[in-house]
């Protein structure tokens, strides 16, 4: 086995397996993917509902929690990554959703040039299998399933009417860059079955033997050489091993463990690092600063009909009627899983632009990935989808086992605490709209006791949870931004062969979900990787034979 290959890529989730198929697509590099977790061997993984397996899954699940967080009552909260092939695409909602054309022009005007919407746009049609078939946003020749839901739900019914009635169209398709709508998601899936990255994108290339995938691969630190990236030391089987990189080492790790890795390679604030002990090889303060993520508060009600998912899961007879639908058609709810519903909407009049995301579900539970209530039950998700607030991810020590510190800081601004308050009165004034009010029996979560705005805010404080979305702890920006990590193509300010490609890089959050986003930076990265290798080769052969290195003679 070579110790030495062109690329390592840390972190096989929903960018490190994308990038793994066209580096390897011509042959011409080795490649090798390295994993912390197992692979995505788990039947949970691949049945859409599944989700609320893997949740808390102890295996595929890193299961991290946030530091206490002052803003939401001192509490500590649960925040799930992905661990296998596969990554957060593995285990996550599979909701297939773009953001809107404003955050990317947004990047492209914060001095990120080549990301705004148009220059997206095909990226995201060339991922895209999208059974709404071809159209000028949409593609149907990629990799990865963006699936409609067939079967109509009561429930969901019900949202499409009431949101109408508040004057919200009804949509197809949420992902034309204009989010306006109410309707059914799309879904990663394909034929009834989760469609990861690693379904997508690995599978078609794990038999190349230019690609080497080592699972059970915890990375420890980047190695340099000066201020260039040379390689990876990594844990594997009780034994540290080292791989170099004769071209690039790609971070793919994640808005909370690539910072983490950066910090310990000595890349990141040096007033933190040094008294680790870490050797400063670039001091960039940015690197793990900048931590977004989205807030969802959950509205539980009761139904007035046991058409819930919750009266399925909760008889023998409902699991296995699910069962066998699965088992038999690929179809029922084990392949839609949770989330059916979606809903983008004003919550604030004055915004240019959705401001608010609703994950309908047809079922009630404490927390996502919990038991369900014992009563008919569904769920309004609410969520702001450009929040204010910013924490930070830093080492608490040297130790790469050791998890770092995450705090989200989430509704620490004046902004995000009157959206958030808001968004919990527009789902009440939903739920009270009819045809959706004929179906709801009572507000069980807050409940009517909570009416004034403090009292609802408290209880956001007290029940909001993440919508697994961090990002932007790596940030890509022009070098005269103090807290901006990468350029526009990726490349790690002030150091040679490291790039970030990963929700880390996000200036600021996406409109939504953010697996597919992600998908979509790593193609774009893979180009960007290829077209530098192409131009580097280029120089080379421009140069004089004269500045030319001498070349070593055949024995």
């Amino acid at each position: 086995m070579s110790d030495a290959v062109d690329y390592i890529v840390v972190g096989a989730g929903s960018a490190g397996c994308v990038l793994a198929n066209p580096l390897t697509a011509s042959g011409e590099h080795s490649v090798c993917l390295l994993e912390a977790g197992p692979p995505d061997r788990s039947p949970w993984i691949h049945i859409p509902i599944g989700y609320g397996k893997t949740m808390f899954h102890k295996v595929v699940n890193w299961g991290y929690y946030t530091d206490p967080d002052p803003n939401m009552l001192g509490r500590r909260i649960y925040w799930p990554r992905g661990r296998t092939l596969g990554g957060s695409s593995a285990i996550n909602g599979l909701i297939y959703i773009r953001g809107q054309r404003r955050d990317y022009d947004a990047w492209a005007a914060a001095g990120n040039p080549g990301w705004g919407w148009d220059d997206c746009l095909p990226y995201f049609r060339k991922l895209e299998n999208n059974d709404l078939g071809p159209g000028d946003t949409r593609g149907t020749e990629g990799p990865l399933n963006a699936t409609s839901i067939k079967t109509p739900h009561p429930l969901v019914e019900g949202l499409i009417g009431a949101a109408k009635a508040l004057g919200v169209p009804q949509v197809q398709d949420f992902n034309t860059g204009e989010q306006d709508g109410v309707g059914y998601y799309q879904l990663t899936t394909r034929n009834g079955r989760r469609c990861s990255t690693a379904v997508a994108y690995l599978r078609p290339a794990q038999g190349r033997a230019n690609l080497r995938i080592e699972t059970d691969a915890h990375a420890m630190a980047v190695l340099f050489e000066g201020s260039r990236a040379v390689g990876v030391r990594y844990r594997q089987g009780g034994q540290v091993r080292t791989l170099r990189a004769r071209r690039e080492v790609l971070l793919c790790a994640g808005a909370l463990q690539s910072p983490q890795l950066l910090q310990l390679s000595g890349v990141g604030p040096a007033a933190l690092l040094r008294p680790f002990g870490i050797r400063v090889v670039r001091d960039l303060p940015g690197v793990g600063e900048n931590l977004q993520d989205h807030l969802q508060i959950r509205l539980i009600y009761e139904t007035r009909q046991p058409i819930t998912t919750n009266d399925q899961l909760r008889t023998l007879h409902g699991r296995v009627g699910m069962g066998l639908q699965w088992l038999l058609f690929r179809g029922g709810p084990l392949a839609v899983g949770i989330n059916q519903g979606g809903l983008f909407c004003r919550v604030d009049p004055a915004s240019a632009s959705p401001d608010t995301q609703f994950h309908f579900a047809t079922l009630s539970a404490d927390m996502a990935g919990g038991k369900v209530h014992p009563f008919s039950g569904c769920t309004y998700s609410v969520c702001q989808l450009r929040p204010s607030s910013r924490g930070a991810v830093r080492l608490r020590s040297a130790d790469p086992f050791e998890a770092p510190s995450m705090q989200p800081n989430y509704l620490s601004t004046e902004l995000d605490r009157r959206m958030t308050v808001a968004a919990v009165k527009y789902a009440r004034r939903l739920a009270a709209t009819e045809p959706l009010a004929g179906l709801m029996k009572r507000e069980f979560r807050p409940g009517p006791e909570v009416h004034s705005d403090d009292e609802i805010l408290h209880f956001c404080r007290e029940y909001g949870a993440t919508i697994f979305h961090p990002s932007g702890t790596a940030k890509m920006g022009p070098r005269s931004d103090p807290l901006a990590v990468v350029d526009e193509r990726l490349r790690v300010h002030g150091v040679d062969g490291l790039r970030v490609v990963d929700c880390s890089i996000m200036p600021t959050l996406v409109s939504g979900n953010t697996n597919v986003p992600v998908v979509m930076l790593a193609e774009r990265a893979a180009d960007f990787i290829l077209q530098d290798l192409q131009a580097a080769r280029r120089r080379a052969q421009a140069q004089p034979q004269a500045e030319r290195p001498p070349q070593k003679q055949a024995a």
